[in-house]
Formats: C-alpha cells, sequence, structure tokens
C-alpha cells in the first residue's frame, strides 16, 4: 500500500453552529460543501485549508463528550502549521481566545501553543 497523504480528519461537534464558526472565522477554514443529511439529523460541512481538504465537521444529536483530561488513549490532538506562532498567539488574545503558553519542542527547536475548540478538542498550532 502507498499513502498519498492525509486525506481529511472527521470532528464530530456538540454545536455545530458554533464549531462551524469556530474553524472559519477563527482557524480560517472555509466551507466549501455542507450538507445536511436528514435520516442521520446530522449536518456535514467540508472544510478546506487554501485548495486542502482538511476537516469534515460532522454534528449528530446527542453526542458523548470525548475525554481529553486526562488524556485518553486514540486521536491526541489536530495540529496546524503557522509562519509566525506569536502573532497567531496575539490574534487569538485580541479575540479573547484561550490558549496555552508558547513552549518550544524539545525534539525540533520549533516553538508551539495548544488551544481547544469549542468541544475541548485540543488544536496545536506549531510554527513553520
Amino acid at each position: 500500500m502507498q499513502l498519498n497523504k492525509i486525506h481529511h480528519v472527521a470532528v464530530i461537534c456538540s454545536d455545530y453552529e458554533q464549531s462551524k464558526r469556530f474553524y472559519t472565522e477563527v482557524l480560517g477554514l472555509k466551507v466549501v460543501s455542507e450538507h445536511y443529511r436528514r435520516e442521520r439529523r446530522s449536518w456535514k460541512a467540508d472544510c478546506w485549508l487554501h485548495d486542502t481538504y482538511v476537516v469534515e465537521l460532522f454534528s449528530f444529536p446527542n453526542p458523548p463528550a470525548r475525554p481529553s483530561w486526562p488524556e485518553a488513549a486514540g486521536l491526541r490532538h489536530l495540529a496546524f502549521e503557522v509562519d509566525d506562532i506569536q502573532a497567531a498567539a496575539d490574534e487569538l488574545d485580541e479575540r479573547g481566545i484561550c490558549h496555552e503558553p508558547i513552549r518550544t519542542d524539545e525534539c525540533t527547536g520549533r516553538r508551539f501553543f495548544f488551544l481547544h475548540d469549542p468541544d475541548k478538542l485540543p488544536i496545536e498550532l506549531y510554527e513553520k
């Protein structure tokens, strides 16, 4: 088998409109297509970063909460690369969005920090 790339990451949210605003207005993704699946009572939005499909955002009635702390087995976080980590932190500060302090990756020497989406999914911003 030869994998070419990650196609997308699926995220199930508890408040679809709130999460859609976060992923589009805060993170800057663009909803390219959006569908309501009546039989599942579920919204599905295909969110792109520039010309790359990145996040598939879903709503489902009453999804159970995913434990994030203590860290549970499974997917740890969703990470996005930024050119300037301080500028990203400053923009979040201006919007009143909480995030962790900037840290330095001990393995790569690159700077990064974490924030959370509306459902407490950990999002990492990692400097290029």
